[in-house]
């Protein structure tokens, strides 16, 4: 499958919510290996949603410490016990910002055939798993930020 272009943080494309996944067939199937393989051309890599590669539907593709796949029509349920740390988003390049997530999540939903996939996580392929998600939610990881904080982060992604 072929590598996909990743939009950039300030196309508005990646703040519409996506629509869930009704139709398990060849089309979805070729999501999926795209958004893996966008995922894999790149080091450091850790986590991709259809959104990023301008494909409104609720897909994510994760590759974290060893473990990798996909969820469609992904739901989270998160642990209280929340953690702070450095995170980055492949849609702005090279800025890492740190962000309180919850520390571990429980991810439920459908791989690319329509069979029910669970996927329980901590660290950070919780913290993937959210950030993610959010994508699919047309949030930004930096909306929960104080205003300084995001003043700060426009300056460093135009740099």
């Amino acid at each position: 499958m072929a590598v996909r272009q990743i939009l950039m943080f300030a196309d508005p494309a990646l703040r519409a919510p996506a629509e869930p996944v009704t139709a398990f067939d060849r089309s979805l199937r070729d999501l999926v290996k795209s958004l893996t393989a966008t995922l894999r051309a790149g080091p450091g890599r850790a986590g991709l949603a259809a959104p990023q590669i301008g494909v409104p539907l609720r897909v994510i593709a994760y590759a974290v410490e060893g473990r990798s796949g996909h969820v469609v029509n992904p739901r989270l349920e998160l642990s209280a016990r929340t953690v702070v740390a450095d995170e980055a988003c492949l849609s702005a390049p090279g800025v890492w910002w740190p962000r309180e997530r919850s520390f571990s999540a429980v991810a439920r939903g459908r791989d690319m055939y329509g069979r029910p996939v669970t996927l329980r996580a901590i660290g950070t392929l919780a913290r993937v798993l959210q950030h993610e998600v959010d994508h699919l939610d047309g949030v930004l990881f930096i909306d929960d930020l104080p205003a300084e904080e995001q003043q700060r982060f426009h300056s460093a992604i135009s740099e």
